[in-house]
């Protein structure tokens, strides 16, 4: 299996990157969405990138709209909700399947992280959440758990120390 830092992803305005370019960081996958209940979590999601991006952290968020059509918009709509509304500074990815045969293969290696309650497969709902250590570790957070939740913070503080 390929490493996951070496899996190709496309930015939101259409740049190659992979998570190999943020090698030095920590980083949170979150499959986020514009008109979904938890969308306020951006806001959680920009706080945690103000307040540890300093330190080596980094969020990456992949607009998905596989859960009840929830991010229905372009990539220049989204890009304009979530900085007009949430001031988000940290990078957005293309539009993103997470789930089913079409899955990114990021998500496919993803999704075989258990999380906290020992299960793993398919992406619950929008907002879940991925830690990705330095390592490669990952750790795994389910939609209702908030970006600011202690377990979550823990984690990222846990990691940056590494």
């Amino acid at each position: 299996m390929a490493s996951i830092r070496d899996i190709p992803l496309t930015t939101i305005d259409g740049q190659q990157t992979s998570l190999a370019d943020y090698a030095d960081k920590v980083v949170m996958v979150v499959n986020v969405a514009s008109k979904c209940g938890l969308t306020p979590q951006y806001e959680q999601l920009e706080k945690l990138q103000e307040q540890y991006g300093p330190q080596g952290f980094t969020v990456l968020g992949f607009p998905c709209n596989q859960f009840a059509g929830q991010e229905p918009g372009s990539a220049e709509e989204i890009v304009e909700f979530c900085s007009a509304t949430y001031g988000v500074s940290f990078p957005l990815m293309e539009k993103t399947k997470v789930n089913g045969k079409d899955a990114h293969p990021l998500y496919k290696q993803l999704k075989h992280t258990k999380d906290h309650l020992h299960l793993g497969g398919p992406v619950a709902w929008n907002f879940e959440k991925f830690l990705v250590g330095r390592d490669d570790s990952v750790i795994r957070f389910r939609p209702p758990t908030k970006p600011d939740d202690p377990e979550v913070i823990a984690a990222i503080e846990t990691a940056l120390a590494a």
